[in-house]
């Protein structure tokens, strides 16, 4: 892999204390030439921990949500002259040894952009995802892959990888502060001709890593909804949106 590229890897945290220790040591030594958490004003001691651990961190005023966690994770990476940006979440869900493989097609110029996708080779349901939201994952991912033109196995992925390239070109700050960020990135990482690939991940579910409740995810899915809504109207009318210029 090109190592001459700069890896940062950012960390958006609330109440991330029990799990951020296990999460930074399963971190590939060597692969990462920066790690970045931001708090958003978490009420547990995520930040005290992130101290001990001597990794660099940023504490928002106030809660923003997760988006707009994303937002401050990403703009602060871009400042600091990361390449490729990885986006890993500090409670564990995900397996921060993979990183190395979801860096490499953007470090071999073969992807813009790499998602981790649970729903390849039966990680989700492995890795103990409820059956109804592996469901509902799947029914809104084939919702959008036939208004995206896309052939994606997962759209809601919390792992995930950006090139420099494609950051600096896409409104992100322009995207919600919730957790409809993660599909408006895609549509605007779309909307831009870059390429996207997929790795299969294996997740964790267990009682201190984060997870929507039903009720916010059927207000989630009804944002998609909105955001695919948006996007046909951008492209094939006269109305169009700036986050999506």
């Amino acid at each position: 892999m090109n190592k001459k590229k700069k890896v940062t890897i950012v960390l958006p945290a609330y109440n991330a204390a029990k799990t951020l220790k296990k999460t930074i040591d399963d971190i590939p030594p060597g692969i990462a030439d920066e790690v970045l958490l931001v708090d958003d004003r978490s009420r547990d001691e995520t930040v005290e921990i992130a101290r001990n651990l001597g990794i660099l961190f940023v504490v928002h005023p106030r809660n923003l949500g997760y988006g707009g966690n994303q937002k401050t994770c990403y703009a602060w990476a871009l400042e600091q002259g990361a390449d490729v940006v990885v986006m890993l979440h500090p409670d564990y869900q995900y397996d921060p040894k993979v990183v190395p493989e979801l860096v490499k097609p953007i470090l071999e110029d073969r992807a813009d952009a790499v998602f981790g996708s649970r729903m390849m080779k039966g990680g989700a349901l492995e890795g103990g995802m409820p059956l109804w939201k592996h469901n509902a994952n799947i029914l809104l991912t084939a919702i959008e892959n036939v208004v995206l033109s896309t052939y994606l196995t997962e759209y809601h992925s919390g792992f995930r990888a950006y090139s420099r390239k494609a950051l600096e070109r896409i409104a992100f700050k322009k995207n919600s502060n919730g957790f409809v960020f993660d599909t408006e990135i895609i549509v605007q990482l779309l909307i831009h001709g870059f390429r996207i690939e997929e790795i299969p991940i294996k997740t964790r579910y267990f009682d201190e890593a984060s997870t929507i409740g039903f009720w916010p995810s059927v207000l989630y899915g009804l944002a998609i909804l909105k955001t695919l809504s948006k996007f046909l109207f951008h492209r094939y009318t006269f109305i169009k949106f700036s986050q999506f210029r």
